[in-house]
């Protein structure tokens, strides 16, 4: 099963906590994962982000929002504890928890007019993410939209461009020697199928052959069979296909079965590694994420 939303996980947790004990909050985040029956790959899913898994920042929101309606409460550090007021909540007989049901308790709807102020802060339109949730899928959501852009930009470029572009990304992503060693190479190789040549390394220890076609057709195996063709005549071992549009199965199939190390961009990779180096784009706006820092605040 995917790894419930955070109003999902309320219930449990409440009724996990139901004997009013205060618990330890990893122990009980634990029990909830194993009454669900949730998988090690799907407790290992992460956020788009990779610095949280979806389960622990989903039970995380899910402790806080109960805390805002006094249904917990952190009697200390790690540790949570149900409310009389929460035990209230499950001897009703209630069978889910979300945003509408936590709205009338007068601790959440202070919490959530606090919140109404600033409007950039109200929870997301889509209830069952988190915040953390939220802010990732707008940031993918933006990031998804300057990768498109960019290869429509690219598309709109004359040959000579794109093969520069090719230069510069590679110098981005570490390869090369001095920018003026790797732009003479683009184009000037004269080898039938290779389009230019670039150091490995600053030191030039091995070199690598590259293709370049900003095409909208998708490549199939015949083009990278003839690469791979030109880089035996030239007893090449690296080479770097990279195009605008896409490569077939039978292409993708072919490099994986051959000794020439063949590394195949398509288009999405291509934008993808420019968002990543910060060739084409620029930062225009910043935000910082901030969390409480608890060892500040740990008097022990």
């Amino acid at each position: 099963m995917p790894v419930p939303d955070y109003q999902s996980l309320m219930l449990p947790l409440l009724k996990k906590l139901a004997d009013g004990q205060p618990r330890i909050f990893r122990d009980v985040r634990e029990a909830i994962a194993r009454e669900l029956g949730l998988t090690q790959a799907e407790l290992a899913e992460r956020l788009p982000s990779g610095k949280q898994t979806a389960y622990d920042n989903r039970i995380g929101w899910a402790k806080t929002y109960l805390s805002k309606a006094s249904l917990l409460t952190s009697p200390q550090r790690g540790v949570v504890q149900i409310t009389a007021e929460g035990q209230r909540a499950v001897a009703s007989g209630v069978t889910a928890i979300d945003k509408p049901y936590l709205m009338q308790f007068p601790s959440f709807q202070a919490f959530q007019g606090r919140r109404d102020e600033n409007p950039q802060t109200d929870m997301p339109l889509d209830a069952t993410v988190t915040p953390d949730e939220a802010i990732e899928q707008n940031f993918t959501q933006l990031r998804y939209e300057v990768e498109t852009q960019l290869l429509e930009n690219i598309a709109q470029a004359s040959p000579a461009f794109f093969e520069q572009l090719v230069v510069d990304l590679l110098m981005k992503m570490g390869y090369g020697g001095a920018l003026e060693d790797a732009g003479q190479a683009i184009g000037r190789s004269g080898d039938g199928g290779i389009d230019g040549i670039i150091k490995e390394d600053k030191l030039g220890l091995d070199t690598i052959f590259i293709q370049a076609k900003r095409w909208q057709n998708t490549i199939g195996r015949p083009d990278v069979q003839r690469f791979a063709g030109s880089l035996q005549g030239v007893r090449a071992r690296k080479g770097v296909f990279i195009t605008t549009s896409d490569f077939t199965a039978e292409a993708k199939d072919y490099v994986s079965r051959i000794d020439v190390k063949i590394v195949l961009i398509d288009g999405k990779t291509l934008a993808r590694l420019m968002f990543e180096y910060g060739l084409g784009v620029s930062t225009y706006r910043t935000f910082e994420v901030k969390r409480i820092d608890s060892d500040y605040f740990s008097e022990g």
